[in-house]
């Protein structure tokens, strides 16, 4: 059994112990972290606390992580497009379509199937079962960049770099109409979209801390080819970001833009470039995925019109 330890900052006072450990990893679910209170396997300070305990702030966290029960997601031969790896951290470009990791609705298929039979079940335990290796996610239907950690250790120096939002993430996205500003900053929370469960949306009062840096490579006719900078990683958070600035993706039909009807289908968005300080040697990485070919038609079709 292994063993985490946090240290809780002052700008977490305030934050419920469940909800500070779901935003260790975007991978470690609120679920899982309140099960692990609720089965005394977390201490603050030294001492078990209910999932509610609210943090004052520079205290020491422990988890005492399970061990991994037998695997009942299967591994599977899927082919994986790989980036980068070795005996830590392993970078694929995930295509469009490939779910993450196991949920309702897809329990094969996955990423999380791919690289199990990939690793021979060596990946970090840290996220439980079903997302072995899990730090971060990519939606569905965006293509790119997703970095997997093969042990603990590594999952807990990427998960503290995504954290501190040191790891460079850069999308390329297609969007709705043409911006008019070459650059800008979308600084809103987000949070679980009141009236549809499938959806996020800005949250003033209850959602997380997100901010997304946008910058304009192309204008079209009616659409706009932008570079979107992460600074925090919240679901769907750059699409959430531009359809409140009223420029949807295109294709991104559940945030109000309409369907492509030629090229490709779901969200116009790439993870392009992902770097990162290794967790190992402490050498910073970082690793390019051009544009798919289906998103590179869609852009040519864009050119055509203009």
């Amino acid at each position: 059994m292994a063993t985490l330890t946090l240290m809780t900052e002052l700008a977490d006072t305030g934050k419920r112990l469940d909800v500070y450990l779901s935003e260790y990893s975007e991978g470690f679910s609120r679920s899982y972290a309140a099960k692990l209170i609720d089965e005394g396997r977390v201490a603050v300070g030294g001492k078990s606390v209910k999932r509610s305990y609210k943090l004052s702030g520079e205290e020491e966290i422990s988890v005492d992580l399970p061990d991994l029960k037998p695997l009942e997601v299967p591994a599977e031969d899927i082919p994986l497009d790989i980036v980068y790896e070795d005996g830590d951290v392993l970078v694929v470009n995930k295509p469009r379509g490939m779910v993450v990791h196991p949920a309702a609705g897809h329990s094969s298929g996955t990423l999380v199937n791919a690289v199990l039979f990939h690793c021979g079940g060596q990946l970090s335990g840290i996220n439980g079962v079903l997302r072995p290796g899990i730090v971060h996610r990519i939606d569905r239907d965006t293509t790119g960049l997703i970095m997997i950690a093969k042990n603990d250790a590594a999952h807990q120096s990427l998960a503290a770099q995504l954290k501190e939002h040191s790891v460079t993430r850069r999308y390329l996205a297609v969007v709705q109409g043409r911006l008019q500003e070459d650059e800008g900053t979308v600084d809103r929370p987000i949070g679980r979209d009141k009236r549809n469960r499938l959806r996020m949306a800005p949250d003033e009062e209850n959602g997380k801390h997100a901010v997304t840096h946008y910058k304009v490579l192309e204008r079209f006719a009616r659409h706009t080819l932008i570079e979107c900078r992460l600074e925090t990683g919240r679901t769907h958070q750059i699409r959430v970001h531009m359809a409140s600035l009223g420029h949807p993706l295109l294709g991104d039909v559940l945030y109000g833009a309409a369907p492509v009807k030629w090229g490709t289908e779901g969200q116009c968005l790439h993870a392009a470039v992902i770097g990162f300080v290794h967790p190992k040697t402490g050498d910073y990485l970082e690793f390019t995925a051009a544009m798919p070919e289906d998103m590179q038609k869609v852009i040519a079709k864009l050119r055509s019109e203009t």
